[in-house]
Protein backbone atom coordinates (compact mmCIF):
# COMPACT_ATOMS: atom_id res chain seq x y z
CA UNK A 1 0.00 0.00 0.00
CA UNK A 2 2.80 2.30 1.11
CA UNK A 3 4.74 1.80 -2.23
CA UNK A 4 1.50 2.28 -4.41
CA UNK A 5 0.82 6.18 -2.78
CA UNK A 6 4.47 6.42 -2.89
CA UNK A 7 3.98 5.95 -6.90
CA UNK A 8 1.17 8.11 -6.56
CA UNK A 9 2.70 10.66 -5.14
CA UNK A 10 5.85 10.79 -7.09
CA UNK A 11 2.98 11.14 -10.44
CA UNK A 12 1.81 14.07 -8.97
CA UNK A 13 5.13 15.98 -8.16
CA UNK A 14 5.89 15.12 -11.75
CA UNK A 15 3.15 16.76 -13.21
CA UNK A 16 2.92 19.73 -11.09
CA UNK A 17 6.87 20.40 -11.92
CA UNK A 18 5.99 19.51 -15.33
CA UNK A 19 3.37 22.33 -15.45
CA UNK A 20 5.30 25.11 -13.82
CA UNK A 21 8.50 23.73 -16.23
CA UNK A 22 6.32 24.54 -19.29
CA UNK A 23 6.47 28.58 -20.08
CA UNK A 24 3.59 30.50 -21.44
CA UNK A 25 4.38 32.37 -24.92
CA UNK A 26 1.50 34.76 -24.13
CA UNK A 27 0.24 35.50 -20.90
CA UNK A 28 -2.97 38.14 -20.51
CA UNK A 29 -3.59 39.06 -16.65
CA UNK A 30 -5.99 41.21 -14.95
CA UNK A 31 -8.66 41.21 -16.84
CA UNK A 32 -12.31 40.14 -16.16
CA UNK A 33 -11.98 36.70 -18.10
CA UNK A 34 -15.11 34.89 -19.48
CA UNK A 35 -14.12 31.68 -19.87
CA UNK A 36 -17.55 29.99 -21.07
CA UNK A 37 -16.58 26.90 -19.30
CA UNK A 38 -19.70 24.02 -17.99
CA UNK A 39 -18.93 26.23 -14.70
CA UNK A 40 -18.99 29.50 -16.74
CA UNK A 41 -16.02 30.36 -14.44
CA UNK A 42 -14.93 33.86 -14.14
CA UNK A 43 -11.05 34.17 -14.06
CA UNK A 44 -7.86 36.92 -13.64
CA UNK A 45 -5.28 35.73 -16.09
CA UNK A 46 -4.85 33.12 -19.02
CA UNK A 47 -1.42 31.50 -20.51
CA UNK A 48 -1.45 30.46 -24.06
CA UNK A 49 1.43 27.95 -25.27
CA UNK A 50 1.91 27.68 -29.18
CA UNK A 51 -1.91 27.36 -30.45
CA UNK A 52 -3.59 26.18 -26.84
CA UNK A 53 -4.74 27.27 -23.82
CA UNK A 54 -2.58 26.22 -21.30
CA UNK A 55 -3.60 27.26 -17.94
CA UNK A 56 -6.42 29.82 -16.54
CA UNK A 57 -6.78 31.31 -12.80
CA UNK A 58 -5.34 34.14 -10.93
CA UNK A 59 -2.92 36.44 -11.57
CA UNK A 60 -0.48 34.74 -9.26
CA UNK A 61 -1.22 31.62 -10.50
CA UNK A 62 -0.95 32.22 -14.50
CA UNK A 63 2.31 34.46 -13.97
CA UNK A 64 4.32 31.46 -12.38
CA UNK A 65 4.18 30.22 -16.16
CA UNK A 66 6.26 33.29 -17.56
CA UNK A 67 9.63 32.75 -19.07
CA UNK A 68 12.05 34.83 -20.55
CA UNK A 69 10.29 34.94 -23.75
CA UNK A 70 6.48 35.03 -22.68
CA UNK A 71 4.54 38.46 -23.62
CA UNK A 72 2.55 39.79 -20.84
CA UNK A 73 -0.31 41.76 -21.92
CA UNK A 74 -2.05 43.85 -19.13
CA UNK A 75 -6.17 43.40 -19.78
CA UNK A 76 -6.23 46.64 -16.96
CA UNK A 77 -10.11 44.73 -16.06
CA UNK A 78 -11.24 44.83 -19.05
CA UNK A 79 -13.48 41.77 -20.72
CA UNK A 80 -11.88 38.74 -22.34
CA UNK A 81 -14.17 36.46 -24.44
CA UNK A 82 -13.43 33.44 -26.42
CA UNK A 83 -13.04 34.49 -30.23
CA UNK A 84 -16.69 34.74 -31.68
CA UNK A 85 -17.72 32.57 -34.46
CA UNK A 86 -20.39 33.23 -37.46
CA UNK A 87 -22.13 30.22 -38.21
CA UNK A 88 -23.15 30.94 -41.65
CA UNK A 89 -21.76 33.93 -43.28
CA UNK A 90 -20.53 34.23 -46.85
CA UNK A 91 -16.80 35.60 -46.29
CA UNK A 92 -15.25 33.96 -49.29
CA UNK A 93 -17.16 35.24 -51.78
CA UNK A 94 -17.47 38.45 -49.63
CA UNK A 95 -13.59 38.67 -49.03
CA UNK A 96 -13.09 39.23 -53.08
CA UNK A 97 -15.36 42.09 -53.67
CA UNK A 98 -14.93 43.79 -50.19
CA UNK A 99 -12.27 46.45 -51.54
CA UNK A 100 -14.55 47.72 -54.00
CA UNK A 101 -17.73 47.68 -52.11
CA UNK A 102 -18.71 51.30 -50.25
CA UNK A 103 -20.84 49.91 -46.97
CA UNK A 104 -23.56 51.74 -45.83
CA UNK A 105 -23.57 49.06 -42.81
CA UNK A 106 -24.40 51.34 -39.57
CA UNK A 107 -24.69 54.21 -41.02
CA UNK A 108 -27.17 56.70 -39.42
CA UNK A 109 -28.42 58.58 -41.64
CA UNK A 110 -29.49 58.81 -45.64
CA UNK A 111 -27.35 61.99 -46.01
CA UNK A 112 -24.37 60.54 -44.58
CA UNK A 113 -25.07 57.72 -47.03
CA UNK A 114 -25.48 59.97 -50.27
CA UNK A 115 -22.27 61.93 -49.43
CA UNK A 116 -20.27 59.24 -48.95
CA UNK A 117 -22.11 57.94 -52.77
CA UNK A 118 -21.02 61.00 -54.40
CA UNK A 119 -17.46 60.83 -52.38
CA UNK A 120 -17.01 57.68 -53.53
CA UNK A 121 -18.03 58.43 -57.62
CA UNK A 122 -15.54 60.84 -57.38
CA UNK A 123 -12.39 59.00 -56.86
CA UNK A 124 -14.04 55.84 -58.68
CA UNK A 125 -11.83 55.40 -62.14
CA UNK A 126 -13.51 54.68 -65.63
CA UNK A 127 -14.38 51.30 -65.96
CA UNK A 128 -15.46 50.45 -61.79
CA UNK A 129 -18.05 51.33 -60.87
CA UNK A 130 -19.42 52.06 -57.20
CA UNK A 131 -21.13 49.62 -55.52
CA UNK A 132 -23.31 49.29 -52.12
CA UNK A 133 -23.73 45.59 -51.74
CA UNK A 134 -26.12 44.93 -48.91
CA UNK A 135 -26.05 45.03 -45.06
CA UNK A 136 -28.22 48.15 -44.38
CA UNK A 137 -32.14 49.05 -44.45
CA UNK A 138 -34.08 52.33 -44.41
CA UNK A 139 -34.79 51.70 -40.15
CA UNK A 140 -31.07 52.36 -39.58
CA UNK A 141 -31.38 55.99 -41.18
CA UNK A 142 -32.57 58.73 -38.59
CA UNK A 143 -34.83 59.75 -41.87
CA UNK A 144 -36.57 56.08 -41.98
CA UNK A 145 -36.81 56.31 -45.57
CA UNK A 146 -34.62 54.61 -48.81
CA UNK A 147 -33.12 56.78 -51.17
CA UNK A 148 -34.79 57.93 -54.21
CA UNK A 149 -33.28 57.10 -57.79
CA UNK A 150 -33.35 60.46 -58.29
CA UNK A 151 -30.75 61.13 -55.34
CA UNK A 152 -29.02 58.64 -56.12
CA UNK A 153 -28.38 59.77 -59.61
CA UNK A 154 -27.79 63.63 -58.48
CA UNK A 155 -24.59 61.75 -56.10
CA UNK A 156 -23.02 59.22 -58.62
CA UNK A 157 -23.48 61.44 -62.20
CA UNK A 158 -21.77 60.13 -65.06
CA UNK A 159 -20.58 56.69 -62.66
CA UNK A 160 -22.24 53.50 -63.09
CA UNK A 161 -23.41 52.48 -59.66
CA UNK A 162 -25.31 49.58 -58.23
CA UNK A 163 -27.36 49.65 -55.08
CA UNK A 164 -28.29 46.23 -53.67
CA UNK A 165 -31.58 46.06 -51.05
CA UNK A 166 -31.88 43.02 -49.19
CA UNK A 167 -32.94 40.54 -51.41
CA UNK A 168 -35.85 42.51 -52.76
CA UNK A 169 -34.45 45.00 -55.46
CA UNK A 170 -31.32 46.86 -56.44
CA UNK A 171 -31.16 50.49 -58.26
CA UNK A 172 -28.88 51.56 -61.23
CA UNK A 173 -27.80 54.37 -61.85
CA UNK A 174 -28.61 56.28 -65.65
CA UNK A 175 -24.71 55.64 -66.19
CA UNK A 176 -25.43 51.48 -64.75
CA UNK A 177 -28.21 51.36 -67.20
CA UNK A 178 -26.27 52.79 -70.35
CA UNK A 179 -23.27 50.37 -69.28
CA UNK A 180 -25.17 47.30 -68.80
CA UNK A 181 -27.28 48.31 -72.53
CA UNK A 182 -30.58 48.15 -70.08
CA UNK A 183 -32.96 50.53 -72.66
CA UNK A 184 -36.32 50.27 -73.79
CA UNK A 185 -35.94 47.75 -75.86
CA UNK A 186 -34.51 45.23 -73.49
CA UNK A 187 -37.00 42.26 -72.40
CA UNK A 188 -37.57 41.12 -68.37
CA UNK A 189 -35.20 38.73 -67.94
CA UNK A 190 -36.94 35.17 -66.84
CA UNK A 191 -35.97 35.26 -63.64
CA UNK A 192 -37.18 39.20 -62.56
CA UNK A 193 -38.42 42.55 -62.79
CA UNK A 194 -36.28 45.58 -64.84
CA UNK A 195 -39.40 48.58 -63.61
CA UNK A 196 -40.23 50.99 -66.48
CA UNK A 197 -41.52 54.11 -66.64
CA UNK A 198 -45.23 54.86 -68.63
CA UNK A 199 -42.88 55.33 -71.91
CA UNK A 200 -41.61 51.88 -70.99
CA UNK A 201 -38.24 53.50 -70.49
CA UNK A 202 -36.07 51.29 -67.36
CA UNK A 203 -36.36 53.63 -64.46
CA UNK A 204 -33.17 51.62 -62.77
CA UNK A 205 -35.26 49.90 -60.20
CA UNK A 206 -34.45 46.07 -60.77
CA UNK A 207 -37.34 44.04 -58.59
CA UNK A 208 -36.41 40.63 -57.37
CA UNK A 209 -39.89 38.68 -58.81
CA UNK A 210 -40.17 36.03 -58.69
CA UNK A 211 -36.25 35.51 -57.22
CA UNK A 212 -33.29 37.25 -56.27
CA UNK A 213 -31.53 36.00 -59.68
CA UNK A 214 -31.93 39.59 -61.60
CA UNK A 215 -29.91 41.23 -58.31
CA UNK A 216 -27.10 38.60 -58.37
CA UNK A 217 -26.53 38.15 -62.12
CA UNK A 218 -26.65 41.82 -62.83
CA UNK A 219 -24.14 42.22 -60.18
CA UNK A 220 -21.67 39.13 -61.73
CA UNK A 221 -21.88 41.25 -64.98
CA UNK A 222 -19.56 44.61 -62.88
CA UNK A 223 -15.64 44.16 -63.25
CA UNK A 224 -14.10 42.32 -60.78
CA UNK A 225 -11.03 43.28 -59.07
CA UNK A 226 -7.36 42.36 -60.05
CA UNK A 227 -6.14 38.78 -58.60
CA UNK A 228 -3.57 40.67 -56.38
CA UNK A 229 -6.57 43.17 -55.17
CA UNK A 230 -8.43 39.88 -54.77
CA UNK A 231 -5.65 39.17 -52.14
CA UNK A 232 -5.26 42.53 -50.52
CA UNK A 233 -9.36 42.64 -50.49
CA UNK A 234 -9.47 38.98 -48.21
CA UNK A 235 -6.86 40.07 -46.07
CA UNK A 236 -8.60 43.37 -45.17
CA UNK A 237 -11.79 42.12 -44.73
CA UNK A 238 -10.68 39.26 -42.48
CA UNK A 239 -8.76 41.88 -40.74
CA UNK A 240 -11.86 43.27 -40.25
CA UNK A 241 -13.71 40.83 -39.08
CA UNK A 242 -10.87 40.70 -36.48
CA UNK A 243 -11.54 43.94 -35.53
CA UNK A 244 -15.10 42.75 -34.53
CA UNK A 245 -13.62 40.38 -32.55
CA UNK A 246 -14.74 37.49 -34.88
CA UNK A 247 -12.05 33.94 -34.91
CA UNK A 248 -14.28 31.82 -36.96
CA UNK A 249 -16.90 31.38 -40.43
CA UNK A 250 -18.59 28.80 -41.32
CA UNK A 251 -18.81 29.83 -45.02
CA UNK A 252 -22.48 29.01 -46.64
CA UNK A 253 -21.19 29.35 -50.01
CA UNK A 254 -23.08 31.40 -52.34
CA UNK A 255 -25.15 32.48 -55.43
CA UNK A 256 -22.43 33.01 -58.17
CA UNK A 257 -19.39 31.42 -55.90
CA UNK A 258 -17.92 28.56 -58.10
CA UNK A 259 -16.30 25.80 -56.54
CA UNK A 260 -13.09 25.22 -57.31
CA UNK A 261 -12.45 28.56 -59.03
CA UNK A 262 -13.67 31.03 -57.16
CA UNK A 263 -11.72 29.40 -53.63
CA UNK A 264 -7.96 29.94 -55.80
CA UNK A 265 -7.72 33.34 -53.24
CA UNK A 266 -8.47 32.01 -49.97
CA UNK A 267 -6.76 28.84 -51.11
CA UNK A 268 -3.80 30.80 -51.68
CA UNK A 269 -3.88 32.60 -48.82
CA UNK A 270 -4.13 29.76 -46.66
CA UNK A 271 -1.10 27.99 -47.91
CA UNK A 272 0.77 31.27 -47.46
CA UNK A 273 -0.28 30.92 -43.33
CA UNK A 274 -2.18 34.02 -43.93
CA UNK A 275 -5.67 32.75 -43.12
CA UNK A 276 -6.54 34.97 -39.60
CA UNK A 277 -9.90 33.59 -39.35
CA UNK A 278 -11.26 29.81 -39.00
CA UNK A 279 -13.06 29.19 -42.30
CA UNK A 280 -14.49 25.57 -42.70
CA UNK A 281 -16.52 26.03 -46.04
CA UNK A 282 -19.87 23.99 -47.39
CA UNK A 283 -20.31 23.68 -51.32
CA UNK A 284 -23.05 25.64 -52.45
CA UNK A 285 -24.50 23.75 -55.94
CA UNK A 286 -24.53 26.42 -58.79
CA UNK A 287 -26.38 25.18 -61.73
CA UNK A 288 -29.87 23.15 -61.61
CA UNK A 289 -30.31 20.01 -63.09
CA UNK A 290 -26.77 19.49 -62.47
CA UNK A 291 -26.69 19.55 -59.11
CA UNK A 292 -26.08 15.73 -58.39
CA UNK A 293 -22.96 15.62 -60.91
CA UNK A 294 -21.49 18.52 -59.28
CA UNK A 295 -21.39 16.78 -55.62
CA UNK A 296 -20.49 13.74 -56.91
CA UNK A 297 -17.23 15.45 -58.81
CA UNK A 298 -16.52 17.23 -55.23
CA UNK A 299 -16.45 14.38 -53.13
CA UNK A 300 -14.24 12.92 -55.67
CA UNK A 301 -12.25 15.71 -55.58
CA UNK A 302 -12.54 16.63 -51.69
CA UNK A 303 -11.06 14.88 -48.65
CA UNK A 304 -13.58 16.00 -45.71
CA UNK A 305 -11.33 14.20 -42.79
CA UNK A 306 -7.99 15.22 -44.34
CA UNK A 307 -5.11 15.39 -41.20
CA UNK A 308 -4.91 19.74 -40.85
CA UNK A 309 -1.74 21.45 -40.79
CA UNK A 310 -1.09 22.19 -36.95
CA UNK A 311 1.08 25.25 -37.57
CA UNK A 312 -1.76 27.35 -40.00
CA UNK A 313 -5.78 28.51 -39.03
CA UNK A 314 -8.35 26.16 -40.05
CA UNK A 315 -9.12 26.34 -43.97
CA UNK A 316 -11.10 23.23 -44.86
CA UNK A 317 -14.45 21.94 -46.93
CA UNK A 318 -17.26 20.76 -44.54
CA UNK A 319 -19.55 19.43 -46.53
CA UNK A 320 -22.36 20.60 -49.15
CA UNK A 321 -25.14 23.47 -48.63
CA UNK A 322 -26.85 25.71 -47.66
CA UNK A 323 -28.03 25.39 -51.37
CA UNK A 324 -28.82 21.63 -52.14
CA UNK A 325 -30.69 21.92 -55.25
CA UNK A 326 -31.58 24.81 -57.34
CA UNK A 327 -35.78 23.06 -57.02
CA UNK A 328 -35.20 23.42 -53.59
CA UNK A 329 -34.72 27.13 -53.14
CA UNK A 330 -36.69 28.67 -50.62
CA UNK A 331 -35.94 32.60 -51.53
CA UNK A 332 -36.63 34.61 -49.07
CA UNK A 333 -38.28 37.86 -50.23
CA UNK A 334 -40.82 39.54 -47.76
CA UNK A 335 -41.70 42.38 -49.98
CA UNK A 336 -43.33 39.38 -51.67
CA UNK A 337 -45.72 36.89 -50.81
CA UNK A 338 -43.31 33.36 -49.92
CA UNK A 339 -42.67 31.19 -53.31
CA UNK A 340 -44.04 27.64 -54.15
CA UNK A 341 -41.43 25.14 -54.68
CA UNK A 342 -41.71 22.88 -57.67
CA UNK A 343 -43.68 19.26 -57.88
CA UNK A 344 -40.21 17.83 -58.60
CA UNK A 345 -37.55 19.34 -55.63
CA UNK A 346 -38.27 16.08 -53.60
CA UNK A 347 -36.84 13.99 -56.42
CA UNK A 348 -33.91 16.43 -57.73
CA UNK A 349 -33.12 16.87 -53.65
CA UNK A 350 -33.48 13.15 -52.70
CA UNK A 351 -30.70 12.54 -55.14
CA UNK A 352 -28.17 14.32 -53.65
CA UNK A 353 -29.19 13.87 -49.88
CA UNK A 354 -28.72 10.27 -50.76
CA UNK A 355 -25.35 10.80 -52.54
CA UNK A 356 -23.83 13.04 -49.51
CA UNK A 357 -25.40 10.93 -46.68
CA UNK A 358 -24.21 7.67 -48.38
CA UNK A 359 -20.25 9.53 -48.77
CA UNK A 360 -20.79 10.63 -44.86
CA UNK A 361 -20.87 14.23 -45.86
CA UNK A 362 -22.25 16.72 -43.42
CA UNK A 363 -24.67 19.29 -45.74
CA UNK A 364 -27.31 22.18 -44.60
CA UNK A 365 -30.53 23.44 -46.11
CA UNK A 366 -31.87 26.80 -46.65
CA UNK A 367 -34.96 27.04 -45.40
CA UNK A 368 -36.73 30.42 -44.56
CA UNK A 369 -40.63 29.26 -44.52
CA UNK A 370 -41.63 26.04 -42.07
CA UNK A 371 -44.10 25.08 -45.60
CA UNK A 372 -40.58 24.35 -47.37
CA UNK A 373 -39.12 22.51 -44.48
CA UNK A 374 -41.80 20.55 -43.92
CA UNK A 375 -40.91 18.90 -47.48
CA UNK A 376 -37.32 18.68 -46.68
CA UNK A 377 -37.69 17.01 -43.59
CA UNK A 378 -40.14 14.05 -45.57
CA UNK A 379 -36.89 13.75 -47.93
CA UNK A 380 -34.55 13.67 -45.00
CA UNK A 381 -37.15 10.96 -43.30
CA UNK A 382 -37.47 8.49 -46.32
CA UNK A 383 -33.78 8.30 -47.38
CA UNK A 384 -32.39 8.16 -43.42
CA UNK A 385 -34.64 4.78 -43.36
CA UNK A 386 -33.36 3.32 -46.00
CA UNK A 387 -29.35 5.19 -45.17
CA UNK A 388 -29.04 6.25 -41.23
CA UNK A 389 -27.79 9.50 -40.98
CA UNK A 390 -26.38 7.73 -37.49
CA UNK A 391 -24.70 10.90 -35.94
CA UNK A 392 -24.01 12.93 -39.70
CA UNK A 393 -24.01 16.15 -39.04
CA UNK A 394 -26.77 18.21 -40.90
CA UNK A 395 -28.85 21.67 -40.57
CA UNK A 396 -31.56 23.71 -41.55
CA UNK A 397 -30.25 27.56 -42.25
CA UNK A 398 -32.41 30.32 -40.94
CA UNK A 399 -35.83 28.59 -40.07
CA UNK A 400 -37.71 31.92 -39.03
CA UNK A 401 -41.28 30.68 -39.26
CA UNK A 402 -40.46 26.57 -38.22
CA UNK A 403 -43.31 24.99 -36.52
CA UNK A 404 -43.22 22.86 -33.12
CA UNK A 405 -44.04 19.74 -35.12
CA UNK A 406 -40.76 19.79 -37.29
CA UNK A 407 -38.56 20.87 -34.38
CA UNK A 408 -39.79 17.60 -33.28
CA UNK A 409 -38.56 16.12 -36.30
CA UNK A 410 -35.43 18.06 -36.25
CA UNK A 411 -34.49 17.07 -33.08
CA UNK A 412 -35.66 13.12 -33.94
CA UNK A 413 -33.64 13.21 -36.83
CA UNK A 414 -30.44 14.98 -35.27
CA UNK A 415 -30.28 17.71 -36.80
CA UNK A 416 -29.49 21.86 -36.19
CA UNK A 417 -30.22 24.53 -36.79
CA UNK A 418 -28.27 28.03 -37.54
CA UNK A 419 -30.39 31.10 -36.96
CA UNK A 420 -29.46 34.24 -38.24
CA UNK A 421 -30.27 38.07 -37.16
CA UNK A 422 -32.22 38.71 -40.93
CA UNK A 423 -34.92 39.68 -38.51
CA UNK A 424 -33.21 42.76 -37.68
CA UNK A 425 -32.66 43.69 -40.74
CA UNK A 426 -36.52 42.42 -42.33
CA UNK A 427 -38.35 42.41 -39.24
CA UNK A 428 -40.45 46.08 -40.08
CA UNK A 429 -41.42 44.36 -43.82
CA UNK A 430 -42.14 40.84 -42.24
CA UNK A 431 -44.75 42.40 -39.80
CA UNK A 432 -46.17 44.49 -42.72
CA UNK A 433 -46.55 41.21 -45.00
CA UNK A 434 -47.51 38.51 -42.16
CA UNK A 435 -48.74 40.28 -39.07
CA UNK A 436 -47.01 41.06 -35.36
CA UNK A 437 -47.73 38.11 -33.87
CA UNK A 438 -45.60 34.95 -36.30
CA UNK A 439 -42.67 38.07 -35.94
CA UNK A 440 -42.99 37.79 -31.76
CA UNK A 441 -41.42 34.03 -32.02
CA UNK A 442 -39.29 33.76 -35.00
CA UNK A 443 -37.61 32.21 -34.92
CA UNK A 444 -38.17 29.98 -31.90
CA UNK A 445 -34.83 29.77 -30.62
CA UNK A 446 -35.70 29.51 -27.10
CA UNK A 447 -37.61 26.81 -27.53
CA UNK A 448 -34.75 25.05 -29.96
CA UNK A 449 -32.82 25.06 -27.21
CA UNK A 450 -35.32 23.87 -24.87
CA UNK A 451 -35.86 20.79 -26.91
CA UNK A 452 -31.51 20.20 -26.70
CA UNK A 453 -31.65 21.30 -30.75
CA UNK A 454 -27.92 22.43 -31.64
CA UNK A 455 -27.90 26.22 -32.71
CA UNK A 456 -25.73 28.63 -33.34
CA UNK A 457 -25.82 32.24 -34.10
CA UNK A 458 -24.59 34.28 -37.40
CA UNK A 459 -25.45 37.19 -39.74
CA UNK A 460 -25.58 35.64 -43.12
CA UNK A 461 -23.63 38.79 -43.81
CA UNK A 462 -22.84 40.64 -46.52
CA UNK A 463 -25.56 41.02 -48.83
CA UNK A 464 -28.35 40.51 -47.07
CA UNK A 465 -27.75 41.61 -43.68
CA UNK A 466 -24.63 42.87 -42.21
CA UNK A 467 -21.84 41.21 -41.45
CA UNK A 468 -21.52 42.73 -38.15
CA UNK A 469 -21.77 39.13 -35.45
CA UNK A 470 -22.57 41.91 -32.33
CA UNK A 471 -25.90 43.48 -34.24
CA UNK A 472 -26.65 39.66 -33.98
CA UNK A 473 -26.26 39.43 -30.44
CA UNK A 474 -28.19 42.48 -29.33
CA UNK A 475 -31.22 41.09 -31.85
CA UNK A 476 -31.44 38.17 -30.01
CA UNK A 477 -30.98 39.55 -26.35
CA UNK A 478 -33.27 42.31 -27.03
CA UNK A 479 -35.75 41.09 -30.14
CA UNK A 480 -35.38 44.55 -31.47
CA UNK A 481 -34.29 45.78 -35.09
CA UNK A 482 -31.82 47.54 -36.04
CA UNK A 483 -34.03 50.61 -36.23
CA UNK A 484 -34.78 50.08 -32.69
CA UNK A 485 -38.46 48.48 -33.13
CA UNK A 486 -39.38 45.45 -30.92
CA UNK A 487 -40.26 43.29 -33.61
CA UNK A 488 -39.38 39.56 -31.10
CA UNK A 489 -41.74 38.85 -28.16
CA UNK A 490 -39.45 39.87 -24.89
CA UNK A 491 -40.25 36.78 -23.38
CA UNK A 492 -38.51 34.92 -25.99
CA UNK A 493 -35.49 36.56 -26.25
CA UNK A 494 -32.04 35.15 -24.69
CA UNK A 495 -30.03 36.19 -21.69
CA UNK A 496 -26.53 37.79 -22.89
CA UNK A 497 -24.72 34.27 -21.61
CA UNK A 498 -26.67 32.02 -23.58
CA UNK A 499 -26.55 34.59 -26.31
CA UNK A 500 -22.86 34.33 -25.88
CA UNK A 501 -22.58 30.72 -26.15
CA UNK A 502 -24.58 30.47 -29.51
CA UNK A 503 -22.10 32.70 -31.22
CA UNK A 504 -18.79 30.68 -30.09
CA UNK A 505 -18.21 27.29 -28.55
CA UNK A 506 -22.43 26.45 -29.93
CA UNK A 507 -21.41 27.36 -33.26
CA UNK A 508 -18.51 25.14 -33.49
CA UNK A 509 -20.47 22.03 -31.75
CA UNK A 510 -23.36 22.36 -34.42
CA UNK A 511 -20.74 21.11 -37.29
CA UNK A 512 -18.99 18.82 -34.13
CA UNK A 513 -16.02 20.47 -34.29
CA UNK A 514 -14.09 20.40 -30.59
CA UNK A 515 -11.82 22.40 -28.29
CA UNK A 516 -13.05 25.45 -30.10
CA UNK A 517 -15.01 28.65 -28.35
CA UNK A 518 -14.02 28.50 -24.97
CA UNK A 519 -11.28 29.73 -22.81
CA UNK A 520 -10.38 26.37 -20.95
CA UNK A 521 -7.08 24.36 -20.65
CA UNK A 522 -6.72 22.58 -23.75
CA UNK A 523 -9.04 24.83 -26.01
CA UNK A 524 -7.06 26.72 -29.34
CA UNK A 525 -6.37 29.85 -28.54
CA UNK A 526 -9.03 31.82 -30.16
CA UNK A 527 -9.94 34.91 -27.68
CA UNK A 528 -10.80 38.90 -28.05
CA UNK A 529 -10.10 41.86 -25.22
CA UNK A 530 -12.98 43.77 -25.83
CA UNK A 531 -13.41 47.43 -26.03
CA UNK A 532 -16.89 47.36 -24.09
CA UNK A 533 -17.76 45.09 -21.40
CA UNK A 534 -20.61 42.67 -23.32
CA UNK A 535 -22.08 41.88 -19.71
CA UNK A 536 -22.06 45.48 -18.69
CA UNK A 537 -23.07 47.98 -21.06
CA UNK A 538 -26.53 49.18 -22.18
CA UNK A 539 -28.94 47.39 -24.90
CA UNK A 540 -27.90 49.80 -27.22
CA UNK A 541 -24.37 49.67 -26.88
CA UNK A 542 -23.99 46.07 -27.93
CA UNK A 543 -24.18 46.45 -31.77
CA UNK A 544 -20.88 48.91 -30.96
CA UNK A 545 -18.73 46.68 -29.33
CA UNK A 546 -15.24 46.11 -31.08
CA UNK A 547 -12.40 44.44 -30.23
CA UNK A 548 -9.25 46.01 -28.51
CA UNK A 549 -6.75 42.92 -29.40
CA UNK A 550 -8.08 39.91 -30.84
CA UNK A 551 -5.93 36.00 -30.92
CA UNK A 552 -6.59 33.48 -33.20
CA UNK A 553 -4.81 29.76 -33.25
CA UNK A 554 -2.19 31.52 -30.67
CA UNK A 555 -1.16 34.73 -32.85
CA UNK A 556 -2.31 38.14 -32.35
CA UNK A 557 -3.94 39.32 -35.42
CA UNK A 558 -5.68 42.20 -34.76
CA UNK A 559 -4.88 45.12 -31.82
CA UNK A 560 -5.95 49.00 -31.52
CA UNK A 561 -5.80 51.70 -29.04
CA UNK A 562 -3.55 51.54 -26.74
CA UNK A 563 -2.34 47.46 -27.53
CA UNK A 564 -1.41 48.56 -31.12
CA UNK A 565 2.48 47.96 -30.54
CA UNK A 566 1.06 44.86 -30.40
CA UNK A 567 -0.61 44.67 -33.80
CA UNK A 568 0.50 42.73 -36.62
CA UNK A 569 2.18 45.81 -39.51
CA UNK A 570 -1.21 46.62 -41.91
CA UNK A 571 -1.52 46.17 -44.83
CA UNK A 572 -1.74 49.02 -47.34
CA UNK A 573 -5.55 48.39 -49.08
CA UNK A 574 -5.63 48.66 -52.58
CA UNK A 575 -6.74 50.15 -55.51
CA UNK A 576 -6.07 53.83 -54.31
CA UNK A 577 -9.65 54.74 -54.76
CA UNK A 578 -11.04 51.73 -52.69
CA UNK A 579 -14.05 52.74 -50.38
CA UNK A 580 -12.05 50.26 -47.67
CA UNK A 581 -9.17 53.21 -47.73
CA UNK A 582 -11.15 55.85 -47.07
CA UNK A 583 -14.11 54.55 -45.03
CA UNK A 584 -13.45 51.07 -43.56
CA UNK A 585 -16.09 48.50 -43.00
CA UNK A 586 -19.03 48.67 -40.86
CA UNK A 587 -19.65 52.29 -39.33
CA UNK A 588 -19.56 52.86 -35.54
CA UNK A 589 -19.62 56.60 -35.72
Amino acid sequence: MKIIKSIFLIAFLYNVSMLYAQHADIIIANGKISTLDEKNSEVQALAISANRILRTGTNEQILKLKGKKTKVIDAKGKRVIPGLFDSHMHMIRAGRFYNSELRWDGVKSIKRALEMLKEQSQRTPNGQWVRVVGGWNEYQFEEKRLPTIEEINEATGNVPTFILYLYGKAWLNQAGLKALNITANIDNPSEGLIQRDINGNPTGLLVAEPNAFILYSTLAKLPNLTKVEELNSTIQFMSEMNRLGVTGVMDAGGGFQNFPDDYSITGELSKQGKITVRLPYFLFAQKKGSEFEDYKKWIGMIELHAEKPTNKVDYHAAGGGENIVGDAADFENFLFPRPELTPVMEFQLERVIRLLIKNRWPFRLHATYNESISRFLDVIERVDKESPLDGLVWLIDHAETVSEENLQRIKLLGGGIAIQHRMAYQGEIFVQRYGKKPALNSPPVKRMLELGIPVGLGTDGTRVASYNLWIALYWITTGKTIGGNQIMAKENVLDRTTALRLATHKGYELIQEEKKGKIAKGYFADLVILEKDYFAVSDDQIKNITSQLTIVDGKIVFANNEYSDYAPTPLPVIPSWSPVKYYGGYQNN
